[in-house]
């Protein structure tokens, strides 16, 4: 696909902030590819008409053999030569080639289990207890049976693989349909028909319109003139826009080419290479390639050459692994495992040297309890060792993970299935991406944005303009009282413009100004008319005619508004060729002669087009930035300050201006001025820099006609996102490629910034920073190297906001924040004793000082780095949101990515972790589902580790009185399914539906949000108030029974004081107190949560009757020995009534701190009510965003930031030539350039 080349900007002398200069980025793909140095094409030889002059690249220095990269048209065996082959494995090579196929699975039907289970015993806790199940095979260690721990541990793994599997199974699919497409491929000396997968590099193919295209491919010709093949690249970027590539000779002559370029990487807007044929060298770039993953459209056939297949493709290079994104508390769960892996550890060597002392003092003199092994007291507390490692291994509970993954997976089910964040009108719904970040969206405390597509909608609309000192455009039904709306003409002005005398209007254009289309169709005011002529000549705009209709491509969305303005307004762009633009001014046709075009760049920031009329007059029309026109202006230009003042109110506005002007030339100056553009235009030196001063030359003396103003509408809802978001206490960053101007615009329109305000730019950043490193050098260091807190860099009062520009970021010098966002500056600036790290800190906390921070002009590697630099230092959780795919990498560096599912394409979704159609979604994101999955896993995890060291910590106290054996308390069906069954579903249920307060509240009042920020509601503190609640609970349900069962008599006179007996009461008393603890944790209480406490209950007490029956130890009588305990223990009143003693004083502290909680030490939640009348009392009424008579703030200038297609228009080749010219249409300047 055509891309447009990107220019690497100049940025020196851009040291202010109002530098325009986008700093060239090559994504972290720099060292990847040395740039090659071109040559500049020789006297070409005769060639096919239609194909490209050859060069000989090998004249300015550049040897073939730096190209890595050899590929031989329609000859396979050539690329399976030994030069070509690279070591695999061993002794194994195999061609440096890659085959066609794709593979994206992981498994196949042999590697699948093996794999697997690899990959999830790389997990600690997996593998801990596969360790466990092999100790239990050990006669000599074992305490408990080997199936307590396989039971469990095989449901884990099992339900991770069934989730692996079916992840898989999908990329197979997905891979199978991809290779198994079909496409016509030169074998044999015709085309056959090929699956994807059967081609290889080398290969000459043949597509045909609507076809995909298989691999990176050398566009050879088409059947369109000069070889001109359309493609949507949609599959690839997203971009709905149709793109273009050039063919570079006649397909015919092709059987012995040989191409020679870079190797395979992942470089989407740079290819180098040269094709050998007939003795003479091509000259390749991105513009002769077709991208794998692009669609043909619009051309009926093409031919290409294979130059990357399969892996080796850019799509493919692209979809590199994703950085592995885990969660604070993921991390601090982690930690927390540890640490209770270093607690069992201390246990058991604690009751092993017991049962060591035990032994040696009571054991080994106890005649009754000789077991026939002669062992030392030191072999026996080793042995007991083991055995209290296998006891208490519930203390790390194997099923945490997988209950943690399931919440995970139901939080983000709820996030898709949630209507109020579904966009009715691209019918889009909100998609996680992701099952492993939820939680961590409550705990967002700095969000990067992007601006345009993100912020706003990236549609632009023609609103108003400013012709011959005349603005058009007003809305006037803010300004009319409610009594005069019964005259039915000014009810008529309300109404937008009718375009029904216009054919070609497009229905979705709207304006408001009826005086203007009235000027317009009198035809008596020459600069209007003038005004719109020149919309419709001065673009680079393509035209398609589609079912009759016209279809534009704009290199820009600001240049595709204008044409269309023009276009309604009755001036219509028709069609063009490489030397003639037709318009249909109101009722007529006219046909202009295009004699150059000045195409537009970031440094000209202006376009120009010189025109020869039909009565063969020459002017100069030429649209741009006002920064830049002005000061081309001619002396005599009327009109230039009304101009400016609508210039500045449109800027106040937020809309996007250009201004517009003219010059009339004579034949004489055009003649002189073409001999030196001709001249410059074959320059084989500074080809560039000789152009933009020849174009200097003529864009002079330039007479003003008007301005116009596009708005780029912001997105609904996207103020009243920031405000809430901020009271959350996010702050949110802006990182643009946009303008300053244009930026700091919309920065006021959306509310981030305000005109209380101080905004502080490039050099007063330059000036504290500088401040700061000269106190830190002058300071001595103090006693024991202890750092004083550091001083503000804003102490005085008010709010501060902070706007640099990429241009100002890159041309700083030494030691300024360049430093701070380049990598490789440290090892070079180690040597004078510079502290980056120093600067890097101090930028980031005066940043942080901000209430508003915005990054204008800025690369996607830029954004990148900002990102990196507040993770690094501030340790916080970052959020990034865009939707291009300049927005990818700042994406993928933030804990938390968003996609946009915009204007500007997929890539930006396709990285996401979370994606959805509008900004506003982001506050019930964050503010709801977030908030809510940050409380849900934080009380869940709470849970879970009580539940765990109220169970096992039950045989630490049962240790004391068995002699420190390793006995085990309960049964051992009672331990293998306590997890799995008994106590798992209700903390489960509120995981995943728990709630404090609804989502109204939660979106009513942000500050509900502080306590995820602080990390509140799970931290150690909190892991060590369930580890003593849980030492307490055990200690009430061990000690409670015991004391019962010292002194007890049956109805019957029988005593149900045995081992059995208590093990069934400390067990039932267990499974009530905690799962009626979980009801006490419980908010939201629903059906279903009832449901679940009673049916955990009902299981347990079922299950313990079945296992205790006869019948079942009947069948098998080694695994079951508990028969007939739970109907014998559990028929006595005294056990049930030291049951429910049990289980009231285990939760009556609970009950009672609860209450103390929500009366004395209410939480940020428990303070809604009353928060809801503050919170309101508070609010004060904003003072409107925009004042007339305020102070200026300039728009940005309505352009793309990148060339447009200039150069293929001025050479001819991709434009249709009218069948109804005679003899073809004449040469254009370049055309005649290059022969």
């Amino acid at each position: 696909a055509r891309m447009s080349q990107r220019q690497r900007a100049d940025s020196t002398g851009s040291l202010g902030p109002d530098d325009e200069v986008m700093p060239y980025s090559d994504d972290e793909t720099d060292d990847e590819l040395d740039a090659s140095s071109e040559g500049e094409p020789e006297e070409p030889p005769e060639h096919e008409p239609g194909a490209q002059p050859p060069v000989d690249t090998r004249s300015s220095g550049e040897s073939l053999s730096d190209l890595g990269w050899s590929v031989k048209s329609n000859d396979r065996a050539y690329h399976q030569l030994p030069e070509f082959q690279r070591k695999v494995f061993l002794c194994i090579k195999k061609s440096k080639y890659s085959g066609n196929g794709i593979k994206t699975y992981k498994y196949n039907a042999i590697t699948f289990i093996p794999l697997n289970l690899f990959e999830q015993f790389k997990r600690a806790a997996n593998l801990y207890f596969l360790a466990l199940l092999i100790l239990q095979i050990i006669p000599e260690i074992t305490t408990l049976p080997w199936y307590t721990t396989l039971v469990p541990l095989v449901l884990v793994l099992s339900i991770t693989a069934i989730k692996d599997l079916a992840d898989d199974l999908a990329r197979h699919r997905m891979d199978k349909e991809i290779n198994n497409r079909k496409t016509e491929v030169l074998l044999d000396g015709g085309f056959q028909e090929t699956k994807w997968m059967d081609m290889q590099v080398g290969d000459v193919v043949r597509l045909k319109k609507n076809d995909f295209v298989p691999a990176d491919i050398l566009m050879l010709s088409s059947s369109n003139p000069n070889s001109l093949c359309y493609v949507e690249t949609a599959e690839l970027d997203g971009e709905d826009r149709l793109g273009l590539c050039l063919g570079l000779t006649s397909f015919s002559h092709l059987s012995t080419a040989m191409i020679d370029c870079e190797e395979p990487n992942n470089r989407l807007d740079k290819f180098t290479g040269t094709m050998q044929w007939s003795r003479h060298s091509y000259p390749v770039d991105l513009d002769n390639i077709l991208l794998r993953g692009c669609k043909i459209r619009n051309t009926d056939v093409c031919h290409g050459l294979v130059i990357f297949a399969g892996a080796d493709t850019k799509i493919m290079r692209n979809g590199g692994k994703t950085r592995f994104k885990r969660t604070k508390i993921d991390i601090l769960m982690n930690y927390m495992v540890y640490s209770i892996f270093a607690l069992l550890i201390l246990v058991a060597l604690g009751l092993a040297i017991g049962h060591g002392f035990w032994y040696e003092q009571i054991g080994s003199l106890a005649w009754y309890l000789y077991d026939g092994a002669d062992q030392s007291s030191v072999y026996r507390g080793f042995l007991s060792f083991w055995g209290y490692i296998i006891v208490l291994n519930t203390m790390v509970p194997i099923s945490l993970y997988v209950s943690v993954e399931v919440i995970r997976l139901g939080q983000s089910k709820f996030i898709n299935w949630d209507l109020q964040m579904y966009y009715a009108e691209k019918d889009t719904p909100a998609k996680a991406r992701t099952t492993t970040l939820n939680e961590q969206l409550g705990q967002i405390e700095y969000i990067f944005s992007d601006k345009t597509g993100t912020l706003t909608q990236n549609i632009m609309a023609f609103k108003k303009c400013n012709i011959g000192g005349k603005t058009y455009g007003e809305n006037l039904s803010p300004c009319l009282d409610k009594q005069f709306l019964v005259s039915y003409e000014l009810y008529l002005v309300l109404q937008p413009v009718d375009f029904g005398w216009n054919q070609y209007a497009d229905p979705k254009f709207e304006f408001m100004d009826h005086s203007l289309v009235a000027c317009i169709r009198s035809k008596q005011d020459q600069e209007t008319l003038e005004f719109f002529k020149l919309l419709s000549l001065c673009h680079t705009v393509m035209v398609e005619h589609k079912e009759g209709e016209l279809v534009y491509q704009a290199a820009s969305p600001d240049e595709g508004a204008l044409v269309t303005a023009a276009r309604n307004f009755g001036f219509v762009f028709l069609h063009r060729t490489q030397d003639t633009i037709t318009i249909k001014e109101m009722d007529h046709e006219a046909t202009y002669q295009m004699l150059a075009l000045l195409d537009f760049n970031s440094d000209r920031k202006r376009m120009s087009i010189i025109l020869k009329f039909p009565d063969g007059r020459i002017r100069l029309y030429c649209k741009g930035a006002d920064t830049v026109i002005y000061e081309r202006l001619s002396p005599h230009s009327l009109h230039q300050e009304t101009t400016q003042t609508s210039l500045d109110i449109f800027a106040n506005e937020t809309l996007r201006t250009l201004c517009l002007c003219y010059k009339d030339i004579s034949q004489a100056e055009w003649d002189e001025w073409s001999r030196k553009h001709t001249a410059a235009s074959i320059a084989t030196r500074d080809r560039d820099a000789a152009l933009d001063q020849v174009y200097e030359q003529i864009e002079n003396d330039l007479l003003m006609i008007g301005a116009s103003a596009i708005e780029d509408k912001l997105q609904d809802g996207v103020p009243e996102t920031i405000a809430n978001l901020a009271k959350a206490d996010i702050k949110i960053w802006v990182l643009t490629g946009d303008k300053k101007e244009t930026a700091e615009n919309i920065g006021f329109s959306c509310q981030l910034l305000t005109d209380n305000m101080k905004i502080h730019y490039g050099e007063d950043v330059n000036e504290k920073l500088r401040v700061r490193q000269a106190l830190r050098r002058n300071v001595a260091p103090t006693f024991g190297n202890k750092k004083k807190p550091a001083e503000l860099f804003f102490p005085e009062a008010g709010k501060n906001a902070l706007v640099i520009t990429g241009g100002w970021l890159v041309s700083l010098t030494p030691p300024h924040l360049q430093i701070a966002l380049d990598k490789s500056v440290p090892k070079c600036m180690s040597n004078i004793g510079f502290d980056v790290n120093a600067w890097q800190v101090d930028f980031v906390d005066m940043a942080c000082e901000c209430e508003a921070v915005i990054c204008c002009r800025v690369t996607p590697k830029q954004k990148a780095n900002v990102v990196s630099l507040v993770k690094k230092y501030k340790k916080a959780v970052t959020l990034s949101i865009g939707d291009g795919a300049n927005d990818v990498n700042m994406i993928k560096t933030a804990d938390i990515g968003v996609g946009i599912s915009g204007q500007e394409g997929m890539q930006a979704v396709m990285s996401s972790d979370y994606a959805f159609a509008q900004f506003r979604y982001l506050e019930r994101l964050l503010l709801v589902h977030g908030r809510w999955s940050y409380i849900r896993m934080c009380k869940f995890l709470r849970y879970f580790f009580f539940k765990n060291f109220a169970f096992t910590l039950v045989h630490f106290w049962f240790s004391f009185f068995n002699g420190f054996s390793a006995q085990v308390a309960y049964e051992d069906w009672f331990i293998t399914l306590y997890n799995v069954c008994y106590s798992s579903l209700p903390v489960l249920l509120v995981g995943l539906m728990d709630q404090d307060v609804n989502d109204k509240l939660s979106l009513k009042f942000p500050k509900l949000y502080l306590p995820g920020q602080r990390g509140a509601l799970f931290n150690f503190k909190k892991f060590f108030i369930s580890l003593f609640h849980g030492i307490f609970v055990s200690l009430i349900i061990f000690f409670i029974p015991y004391g019962a069962f010292l002194q007890t008599m049956g109805q019957d006179g029988e005593a149900p004081s045995d081992y059995q007996s208590f093990a069934v009461v400390t067990a039932s008393s267990l499974i009530i107190t905690v799962n009626l603890q979980i009801s006490l944790e419980t908010s939201y209480w629903t059906f279903v949560n009832c449901f679940a406490v009673l049916c955990s209950m009902a299981i347990y007490f079922g299950i313990m009757f079945d296992i205790h029956s006869a019948g079942i130890h009947v069948i098998f009588p080694t695994y079951f020995t508990f028969t007939g305990t739970a109907s014998n223990a559990l028929r006595q009143p005294y056990l049930w009534l030291t049951i429910i003693l049990t289980v009231g004083i285990s939760l009556l502290p609970v009950i009672c701190i609860q209450f103390l909680s929500k009366t004395i030490w209410p939480s940020v939640g428990d303070k809604r009510n009353r928060k809801k009348y503050e919170m309101e009392a508070e609010e004060e009424k904003r003072p409107p965003t925009f004042q007339r008579g305020g102070r200026s703030r300039r728009s940005g200038y309505a352009f793309s930031h990148s060339r447009g297609y200039a150069d293929l228009i001025s050479s001819g080749r991709s434009i249709r030539r009218r069948p109804t010219v005679a003899g073809g249409a004449q040469k254009s300047i370049r055309e005649g350039e290059n022969i």
